[in-house]
């Protein structure tokens, strides 16, 4: 039988940390490894592969996506085999929720919500989070020694997956970049934005920025900062570049995810016809 560790909770937290998840990562399997726990009323070492298809099942009898579903299961494979090392074998299939396309602005909708933002500062971030394809939680954290501004390239140090990449540094945005390490004088391992509180920013400041920008500019799309990664993306492709060229910038693993941008994008764009105008 594997080993059943006295306070379960902790345990998860610390396998969580050591494999450098975040700590939404940590608090989202601690939820759903809680509720499936309550679900069996079962002790750890007398659950089952059949308690665990149980719990799915009941999961989706409540109507949950497919997505909640992946998350539940991928928390529980973590307990199981990431924390108890318990030979386990959970591979149970359920039906997918069909995918939707995310949303995306306009370039021209792009250009009205830059517009619409006062503070310098705040324009630069979300023009930077925009021109490079970065999370929120990318851009808050970059360092000035994360930086080759001259070199037109920076790098995202232990991002999704724990993993490092290289993405693009506008040349429109190189001198204010600059200017803004010097004004504020900001050192190698300096954050390059700071609060007006010498602190990291936090992701809801950044949402609250986007959601007044797009209220002031009309943008009438249900907008957050993940849209702009979205949107970058998908002008990218709009201005003729191939997937294979797009994939690595976002950070995407697989081509698969950078396809639903070809169909997002713009048919004018990228010179698709319709097979009408060719009859």
């Amino acid at each position: 039988m594997a080993y059943v560790p006295v306070n379960i909770e902790e345990s998860i937290r610390r396998e969580c940390r050591r494999r450098r998840y975040s700590p939404r990562t940590a608090k989202t399997y601690l939820y759903c490894i809680n509720r499936f726990l309550k679900f069996t009323k079962k002790e750890l070492g007398h659950i089952s592969k059949k308690d665990v298809r149980l719990f799915l099942e009941h999961l989706s009898d409540e109507g949950l996506t497919g997505n909640s579903m992946n998350t539940y299961h991928m928390a529980i494979r973590f307990l199981f085999i990431d924390v108890l090392d318990k030979k386990i074998w959970i591979d149970i299939k359920y039906s997918k929720t069909p995918e939707k396309l995310p949303v995306a602005l306009s370039k021209e909708e792009v250009k009205a919500l830059f517009s619409s933002i006062s503070n310098s500062k705040h324009r630069l971030m979300i023009e930077l989070m925009y021109s490079a394809g970065l999370r929120v939680s990318e851009l808050i954290n970059l360092r000035v020694k994360d930086l080759e501004i001259d070199k037109g390239y920076g790098f995202v140090r232990a991002g999704k997956g724990n993993k490092d990449r290289l993405f693009i540094l506008s040349f429109f945005l190189k001198d204010r970049i600059k200017k803004l390490i010097t004004g504020d004088n900001l050192l190698g391992d300096s954050l390059l934005f700071k609060s007006n509180r010498g602190r990291s920013y936090h992701i809801r400041s950044l949402e609250m920025i986007i959601k007044n920008a797009c209220k002031k500019a009309g943008i009438d799309k249900r907008v957050s900062c993940h849209t702009l990664r979205h949107s970058f993306a998908t002008h990218l492709i709009e201005n003729g570049y191939d997937v294979s060229a797009v994939q690595s910038l976002p950070g995407h693993k697989s081509p698969e995810t950078t396809m639903i941008y070809v169909h997002m994008a713009s048919p004018s764009m990228i010179n698709i016809k319709s097979p009408i105008d060719t009859l």
